[in-house]
């Protein structure tokens, strides 16, 4: 996260002289960062977060709880959204402060996941005390920066996604070589060549998508709200990927150890030690949270119709309310 995000992040809004502590660390890796976004109550809507960041001096006092951080457990620091004006509305008054994960008073807590891992962690933070100098851009204007970190999440990372999902490609026309079905080896089963063809030609179309977002990247220009069609394209296709990978081995690839070294989903034996890398049956899990993490598919529809195409936006209760007259307000001068 460091590299994809967090860096691109301060390189926009930081100052020189956060540029110069945390981006030749980012870079080496030897600080690993987390992100510090979504709350209990604050997932897709994420400008309902409560987390606090009060003003005491030169100094933030943060309180309140972030959930389902990717490698928090592990990070040295934290890109975080607080909210510094509580009066201000919800879009306008938050900041984003860079936090260090050993700070008195931060505690991680591990989530475990289905797979068995624990990827993700909840924080809670007590009292925790903050230089103001940790601030990134203005203060209350954390949204717009937030804005900068989810278009790099959802668009940047892309084409690091297509190589995965091009590596697992390659590794399952190798089993279907070698995997008995109905009649013969299964590479031989028209279905089965249909299905396989149909993913190849899907995965280059997010490598070309994925080439284009790199092309901004490259004239200096961060991503965009397009970056939404990126992130929804290659969420919603790993899904479809791993369900067909799935239909193809029929038992096999609901094992998640013993499995055959021919149909292994690594090629045999994993680096880590876990046998789980060599299960197909992980990656089709993993790929149910890829339509939900960096906004899910339901939010990127919403912001590639709004923002990209420019459709009307969608009916939401805050809006209503904003737009009705205060009371005591003639009618016809309301903020319609």
């Amino acid at each position: 996260l460091g590299i994809s995000i967090v860096g691109p992040t301060i390189i926009h809004h930081g100052t020189e002289e956060q540029k110069k502590r945390f981006v030749k660390n980012i870079l080496t890796g030897e600080e690993i960062w987390c992100q510090l976004y979504s709350e209990p109550n604050s997932g897709s809507d994420l400008a309902s977060l409560q987390c606090r960041a009060d003003i005491d001096g030169d100094e933030f006092v943060i309180n309140g709880q972030k959930i389902w951080n990717s490698g928090a457990h592990i990070s040295d620091w934290g890109l975080m959204l607080a909210r510094t004006d509580r009066s201000a509305s919800k879009h306008q008054g938050i900041s984003c402060i860079l936090i260090d994960m050993k700070e008195p008073g931060v505690e991680v807590r591990p989530l475990k996941q289905i797979s068995g891992s624990s990827e993700f962690s909840e924080v809670f933070f007590s009292d925790v005390r903050v230089p103001a100098d940790n601030l990134i851009g203005e203060l209350n204007t954390g949204w717009q920066i937030a804005q900068t970190t989810l278009g790099y999440e959802r668009g940047g990372s892309t084409l690091s996604r297509v190589s995965r999902l091009q590596v697992q490609f390659s590794r399952l026309l190798e089993v279907v070589q070698s995997l008995e079905v109905t009649g013969g080896k299964a590479i031989n089963d028209p279905v089965i060549r249909q299905e396989l063809g149909a993913i190849a030609a899907d995965i280059e179309v997010l490598r070309y998508a994925s080439l284009r977002i790199l092309s901004r990247l490259e004239k200096g220009q961060r991503p965009g709200p397009e970056a939404s069609i990126a992130k929804l394209h290659y969420s919603e296709l790993d899904k479809r990927v791993q369900e067909i990978i799935l239909d193809i081995l029929g038992p096999y690839g609901q094992e998640l150890d013993n499995i055959p070294e021919e149909l292994r989903a690594d090629g045999g034996g994993s680096p880590s030690g876990e046998d789980t890398a060599g299960s197909w049956a992980y990656p089709y899990v993993w790929s149910r949270a890829g339509t939900i993490y960096a906004g899910s598919s339901e939010i990127q529809k919403n912001i590639i119709g709004e923002r990209v195409l420019g459709l009307p936006k969608e009916v939401r209760a805050d809006r209503i309310a904003a737009a009705q007259p205060k009371a005591g307000t003639p009618a016809g001068e309301g903020g319609q």
